[in-house]
């Protein structure tokens, strides 16, 4: 902990020189999964917060940096027998990015966004005081900083939550047949106690799946584990389609899937978004030959980067858009009028209590407690035409707004400041930023908001080339390749038997001299189950 204490003062002084200035700052964490574009400000730079400091077995719960990403975070808790509740499906996701934005996944209709799996953080103010928070201290700030973007203070420190861990994720695909019915069916599974992972995909408004996940330490013996880590795997949601593309199937299609596989199942095509890279350059034929080859730049790290690089996250509809379940369907039919995007994401959330930056609604009634709603995954091509890009996601907002849908605020937003806030707290969160020193600090809309007009600007002839066809894919390739994000996925730790044997062959010593003996009897058990199956 004393490299990390240091670590902390050291970012704790630079904050305090800047509040003394009354300057802004944000966030430098190495990498980003948002798709908003970059801003000029002064940088504090966190990125080395980026390690695994304790797990605690017995408590299940785990103390990690905020730039310690999924892939790391899962490898670390499958060596005690453990997983986090919620694990985003990007592995290159990090912890601090699930707290401070609105991680939901397929586990969130039960354990909710990822924020809700946390037991406290530890926050440097934007004075430069060092406070922690959780339910029972500095409850205002615990409940305001989860999906605020960093707005009221750096995230130097979480523990999560963690559950046990089995070997496998039993996968059932139903496929149904309408929109509708595909929202019926989800919504149903979503009550079902037995199921740990509920998700689905439109292809089509004829041809949908529901895809329910259960963890599992059985399998029939004559049955394959399905995989889709590996350069000639398939994209998950193609093997998804496949499995469910004759209608007259009698009974749902099964698959037996190893853990990690399934929590990072989307991450090669990052969903389907991959083949936009294949679309732009035309001359690439998308096949299995070809994902082979290109296979690393298809992981999601290297094409967030290539997205940054070519500054092409225009052009591009990459909206999360969460609704009550009643709305859902209208919503669908909408953009499937105006914008025709093709497939879709659903994934479903447990209520939130507001006031938060989450998505929430008390739709459909008939009290005012929080409802459950549904995540809309919308990410295709709009209009390479700014003005009409920007129409089309105006529209956009337009009708979520009617229909009582909330985005993720990862994305663009185009909202006026007064539509922005019309449809958020903002005395709520006025009073947080005046009661924990934050009001030197952007705002979440100042970080969210788009500039059009700065942007429509840009008319010299060297930007004109560079963002023309095909040198702008280029720029995001060269940025992608400068990164060495390709080597994470070469060999990925968590994926190899061998490594989580040899670490379970010993007993972890990790704490046990705190333990009582009966505590300690307990772990030593639980790790030897947990090594017969690895």
């Amino acid at each position: 902990m004393d490299k990390h204490e240091g670590a902390v003062k050291a970012i704790a002084m630079a904050v305090r020189q800047l509040y003394r200035r009354r300057e802004s700052y944000r966030i430098f964490h190495g990498s980003t999964n948002s798709t908003r574009p970059a801003h000029k400000d002064k940088v504090i730079n966190i990125s080395a917060l980026s390690n695994v400091l304790k797990i605690d077995p017995v408590a299940q719960s785990i103390l990690v940096e905020p730039n310690v990403p999924m892939d790391k975070l899962v490898q670390a808790t499958l060596r005690h027998g453990l997983i986090p509740p919620v694990v985003m499906e990007f592995p290159g996701i990090t912890v601090g990015g699930g707290y401070a934005g609105s991680a939901g996944e397929s586990s969130s209709f039960r354990y909710g966004y990822f924020d809700q799996t946390v037991n406290w953080v530890e926050i440097v103010l934007a004075n430069g005081d060092i406070v922690k928070a959780s339910k029972s201290e500095n409850s205002a700030l615990f409940q305001g900083a989860a999906g605020a973007l960093g707005t009221l203070g750096i995230t130097t420190l979480i523990e999560l939550q963690l559950i046990p861990a089995k070997k496998l994720v039993k996968t059932t695909y139903y496929r149904t047949k309408s929109v509708k019915d595909a929202i019926e069916l989800l919504h149903k599974e979503t009550e079902n106690p037995l199921n740990d992972y509920v998700d689905g995909i439109l292809f089509s408004e004829d041809h949908g799946v529901v895809i329910i996940g259960k963890l599992t330490d059985d399998k029939p013996e004559s049955v394959r584990q399905q995989t889709f880590s590996g350069a000639w795997d398939p994209w998950f949601y193609q093997y998804a389609q496949q499995r469910t593309e004759s209608g007259a199937q009698k009974a749902p299609a099964v698959d037996y899937i190893p853990t990690a596989e399934y929590l990072f199942r989307y991450d090669r095509g990052g969903f389907w978004v991959g083949l936009e890279a294949f679309r732009y350059f035309g001359f690439v034929p998308f096949n299995r030959l070809t994902r082979w080859f290109l296979n690393d730049f298809m992981h999601t790290r290297m094409l967030y980067r290539a997205l940054h690089g070519s500054n092409r996250s225009f052009g591009f509809i990459i909206q999360d858009l969460s609704l009550p379940y009643p709305n859902a369907e209208e919503f669908i039919r909408y953009s499937a009028d105006d914008l025709n995007i093709w497939p879709l994401w659903l994934c479903p959330l447990r209520e939130i209590q507001p006031p938060t930056f989450h998505p929430c609604t008390t739709v459909p009634g008939p009290d005012s407690s929080p409802k459950p709603m549904l995540n809309i995954g919308l990410w295709g091509r709009g209009s390479y035409d700014v003005q009409t890009f920007v129409s089309q996601n105006r529209r956009l907002e337009k009708k979520l707004t009617e229909l009582g849908g909330r985005k993720v605020l990862y994305s663009h937003t185009y909202y006026t400041e007064k539509e922005f806030w019309a449809l958020y707290d903002k005395e709520w969160y006025q009073n947080l930023r005046e009661r924990y020193w934050a009001t030197t600090l952007p705002t979440v809309f100042d970080k969210v908001k788009v500039d059009t007009e700065n942007f429509s600007q840009r008319t010299s002839w060297l930007h004109w080339l560079v963002s023309s066809w095909p040198f702008v894919g280029f720029l995001g390739i060269r940025s992608a390749i400068r990164s060495g994000d390709y080597l994470l996925h070469r060999h990925p730790s968590w994926k190899d038997g061998v490594a989580l044997r040899k670490e379970c062959t010993c007993v972890d010593v990790f704490s046990l001299n705190s333990r009582t003996s009966a505590q300690t009897f307990l772990y030593i058990r639980y790790m030897k189950n947990y090594c017969t199956y690895i």
